[in-house]
Parts: structure tokens; sequence; C-alpha cells
């Protein structure tokens, strides 16, 4: 399995995003990440409501645009 850390590209398994790739900007704590995506707004999320994929993108700046322009690329 994939592991949680900042840059890796995850989908969403739970809630209104469920399916929506987003990727992982910021640990909080042991139970909760902070994410952005193309169509998943810039929230915490818990991890057990994450699947880790194999990308991985490097998080060259806080622009969240930035970040979610680079996740379309990958597609």
């Amino acid at each position: 399995m994939a592991a949680i850390e900042v840059g890796r590209v995850c989908i969403k398994t739970a809630g209104r995003e469920a399916g929506e790739k987003c990727v992982i900007l910021d640990i909080i704590d042991k139970n909760f990440v902070e994410v952005v995506g193309v169509n998943v707004k810039n929230r915490r999320c818990n991890i057990n409501h994450l699947e880790p994929t194999e990308k991985k993108i490097e998080i060259k700046s806080e622009d969240v645009e930035e970040i979610k322009k680079e996740l379309e690329s990958l597609e």
C-alpha cells in the first residue's frame, strides 16, 4: 500500500467528494491530513476516507491553484 505522505495523490472514498482525486498538502496528526483537488475543496480529511495511489507530485508552492494544475496534468 502506498504511504500517506505530503504530495501523495489519493482518491476520496467517503463524503460528497467520493471518487475524486486529491493530493495531500499537510499531515495534521495521525488521523487527519489536509487535502485539495481539482473538484475537492482544500480541507481536513480523515485518512480512513482516502485511498492512496502510486502517484506522487512535487509540492513546489503553497498556491492551491498551482497544485490543482499539477494534479490535472497527471490525468
